[in-house]
C-alpha cells in the first residue's frame, strides 16, 4: 500500500488523476520530494 507524506501531499495533489493513480499502483512510499522525482524518473523510464 502506497503512502504519501503530509509534508509533501499538497505537492502530489498538484499531479493529474492518472499520475497520482499510476503512482499509488506502484506501492511506494513517498516521504520527501526526492522520494517523488524518484518514482516520476521511473514512470518516464517505463514508458
Amino acid at each position: 500500500m502506497s503512502y504519501v507524506s503530509p509534508k509533501i501531499r499538497p505537492q502530489f495533489e498538484t499531479l493529474s488523476i492518472e499520475l497520482k493513480n499510476e503512482i499509488l499502483s506502484r506501492d511506494v512510499r513517498l516521504e520527501n520530494l526526492f522520494d517523488l522525482i524518484a518514482v516520476l524518473d521511473q514512470i518516464v523510464a517505463d514508458n
